[in-house]
């Protein structure tokens, strides 16, 4: 999270106001800012990333009474995280476990819902079947590995739809188990070999030829995923191996977005005949300030041609580059609108082992067909009416959480241009969108 408003976690109760002295400093922690906040009110203090508060009081799981500088008020609790110093005293460190939230990340991919979400997905998964048949020739006597294989559907592709030497099936979750009674139901336990561990412990007999995976994540990277591919990459991908995806972006869009506006900010203009629009403010901090996950996008509700804000090359992509990546987009205005925010979706594509071999395309996007990904909306605070020959312009940076590996901050920054000459202004926008397991 970064640069961000005290709407984005709701407002400390009244109550505590009257409480907030009572604990005194007995029992006073040091915690460290994980990132920005920009309180809401005179109560709320203002911090920035890494900064050292004390907490004299916790009167709520959501809110505490901290001090920064001498001056203290009101803090949101997940924007902290407690010093390591402190934390050797009560326990020690967070691990590498507790920063990815493995537990709970493999634990879900141990349960068939999520199973049954992906395999359910067809253009997912008649993407993933494409590239195995139109490739193979080309896999005949290769060694393929199957990061993060789930159920096993790619590996079970490879070895009934082209004539791989081995296939590597690696998964982390307890699915392994039952992954290893389907290879076996379906025949290919002569060519299948399933492999529970993370990428970055297990061990494999030999080098690969080929590594596919199904890494991608809301707005491609989230989750983090994609580190695992590249220490498996580094580690066991022969000289020369290919992988699958070779490549992927991040395509954005300024857009309309008026029934889920309406559905929930002009709801509270005069909801039966009331007037009940002191409620907008907490509407536009409670359901604004993340992004809209599983959002689909009409076409026409795209206000100008989507354009790719970061490209990612799976060969040479680095895992400290995931730290940060940024990205600039221009766009130009087609038609006149309402500016509500920005859409994101991906596509990756799987480069052919033949020469000449056409390159396999999944896009997640509005015009082609739908994905369980769908797409995600970044809504703005306030709507912006825009015109045809506006230009909207600006950056957009992917910060990865310190901290918390798996999670994000997405700060769009931006500005409209008018092409009308009476209006010489210029708009200017910037918000940040936490993106949290």
């Amino acid at each position: 999270m970064e640069n961000q408003t005290a709407g984005e976690s709701k407002r400390p109760p009244s109550d505590m106001q009257t409480e907030k002295e009572k604990e005194g400093d007995a029992s006073v922690e040091e915690y460290v800012a994980l990132s920005n906040f920009t309180g809401s009110s005179s109560d709320q203090l203002c911090f920035s990333s890494g900064d050292k508060l004390l907490v004299h009081a916790k009167p709520s799981s959501e809110w505490w009474w901290a001090e920064l500088l001498g001056v203290r008020g009101y803090v949101p609790a997940s924007y902290l995280h407690q010093d390591a110093a402190a934390e050797e005293e009560e326990d020690e460190h967070t691990s590498l476990g507790d920063q990815w939230q493995d537990e709970e990340y493999f634990g879900n991919y141990g349960t068939l819902r999520l199973h049954l979400e992906m395999l359910s997905d067809k253009s997912r998964t008649e993407a993933y079947r494409k590239v195995i048949v139109s490739n193979s020739a080309s896999l005949r006597s290769k060694v393929v590995m199957d990061l993060g294989c789930g159920t096993g559907i790619i590996s079970l592709f490879c070895a009934q739809l082209a004539q791989p030497s081995e296939v590597y099936a690696v998964e982390a979750s307890s699915m392994a188990e039952y992954t290893r009674q389907l290879v076996k139901q379906n025949g290919c336990e002569q060519v299948v070999t399933v492999l529970q561990g993370r990428a970055e412990e297990i061990e494999l007999p030999k080098q690969v030829d080929v590594l596919v995976s199904e890494w991608m994540g809301n707005c491609l990277l989230f989750e983090f995923m994609v580190e695992s591919v590249l220490l498996a990459r580094d580690r066991w991908l022969k000289e020369g191996g290919v992988m699958w995806p070779s490549s992927a972006a991040l395509t954005l869009v300024p857009c309309q977005a008026n029934s889920y506006y309406a559905e929930k900010m002009a709801f509270w203009e005069q909801p039966y005949g009331l007037d009940f629009t002191p409620l907008q403010p907490l509407a536009q901090q409670e359901f604004f300030t993340k992004p809209k996950f599983s959002h689909v996008i009409e076409p026409d509700d795209c206000l100008t041609a989507p354009c790719d804000v970061l490209c990612l090359d799976m060969y040479t992509l680095q895992v400290k580059d995931l730290e940060e990546i940024k990205g600039q987009f221009h766009f130009c205005v087609e038609k006149s609108g309402v500016f509500h925010g920005f859409t994101s979706w991906f596509t990756v594509h799987f480069e052919s082992l033949e020469t000449g071999g056409a390159t396999v395309e999944l896009n997640t996007g509005p015009n082609s067909q739908p994905t369980h990904w769908k797409q995600t909306l970044f809504m703005l605070d306030r709507p912006v009416s825009v015109y045809a020959g506006d230009s909207i312009s600006g950056t957009i940076l992917l910060r990865r959480n310190s901290v918390w590996r798996r999670h994000m901050t997405i700060t769009l920054h931006w500005s409209i241009n008018s092409s009308k000459k009476e209006t010489d202004n210029c708009q200017v926008g910037t918000k940040s969108f936490p993106m949290w397991r």
